[in-house]
């Protein structure tokens, strides 16, 4: 809480880790602690904190940029280069120094990467039996699905765990108290199944985690990156699966000439996916209901 965290920060201490929405809160109601002998400012996540629009850290980030001494080094993170990002190096007084990792392909070597052309009505239908035959196959193997929206990871949670399945939801429209408590139990691999949006998924340390499935093929490619890049960590394998509609074509091809890959198809039984259809279809219109 801030009062443990104000005790803590006076007792000056070399290295602070922080939100930005919570170190301005530390600045604006304490008159002790002070951030004027900084000598390194990082930012982690350095894209996500500058982009307007998507968590607008705006307001805050210009209190701490005020508050920090005006000679010190700024140090910014990001697994992926956005415009802003080039906007701030063309902004910077004195030439910055900008290191690239650069790799032939966008992608860890570890990783399959597949689509999944599912037409727009059988989406559900097909997500549940790609669930079950990887439960079937590898009752240990641990899996996130990305959604689009905080409802559809909602909907999705509550469907699944209608079919049985072990899954918990995480997304922006939840308390961080109830976040922590998603991935505490996903953590214990109790339960094996993490439903997720974007926004919550970002820069979380989840251990090995064996497949990631895409339940909407993502806009941009800098996040089908961040979404793929949950698996395969640390020189382990992974597989990445990307359900993908008649709609969706050229986001694939946006994704694939990013990436530098192409992805090949992955093949379902489509009679199987069938054979559930109308279950799947019923029981997600009573989550919607009731959601």
């Amino acid at each position: 809480d801030m009062v443990s965290q104000a005790l803590a920060l006076a007792r000056r201490p070399h290295v602070v880790v922080a939100t930005p929405g919570r170190l301005a809160d530390h600045l604006r109601s304490s008159s002790t602690f002070s951030l004027s002998k900084v000598q390194f400012l990082v930012l982690d996540e350095a894209d996500r904190l500058l982009e307007q629009g998507s968590a607008d850290f705006s307001v805050d980030l210009e209190l701490i940029l005020g508050a920090v001494p005006a000679r010190r080094q700024t140090l910014l993170f990001s697994a992926t280069l956005t415009s802003t990002l080039c906007q701030l190096r063309a902004l910077a007084a004195n030439s910055p120094f900008c290191w690239e990792a650069t790799a032939p392909v966008r992608t860890v070597e570890g990783l399959e990467q597949r689509y999944l052309l599912v037409p727009e009505a059988l989406k559900d239908a097909y997500l549940v039996h790609l669930v079950q035959s990887f439960q079937d196959q590898h009752q240990d193997w641990a899996i996130i699905i990305f959604t689009k929206t905080c409802k559809d990871c909602q909907v999705l949670n509550m469907m699944l765990r209608k079919f049985s399945f072990p899954s918990v939801a995480l997304h922006s429209m939840m308390k961080q108290k109830q976040r922590f408590a998603a991935l505490a139990k996903f953590k214990s691999s109790i339960f094996k199944i993490l439903i997720a949006t974007d926004v919550a998924a970002r820069g979380l340390d989840i251990p090995a985690v064996q497949v990631v499935i895409n339940h909407n093929t993502p806009g941009l490619p800098k996040i089908y990156i961040h979404r793929v890049g949950r698996t395969a960590r640390a020189g382990r394998k992974g597989m990445a699966i990307t359900l993908v509609t008649q709609y969706d074509i050229h986001l694939v091809h946006a994704i694939e000439e990013e990436i530098k890959l192409q992805l090949p198809e992955f093949s379902v039984q489509e009679q199987l996916v069938l054979d559930i259809l109308t279950q799947v279809n019923v029981t997600r219109r009573e989550c919607e209901i009731v959601s």
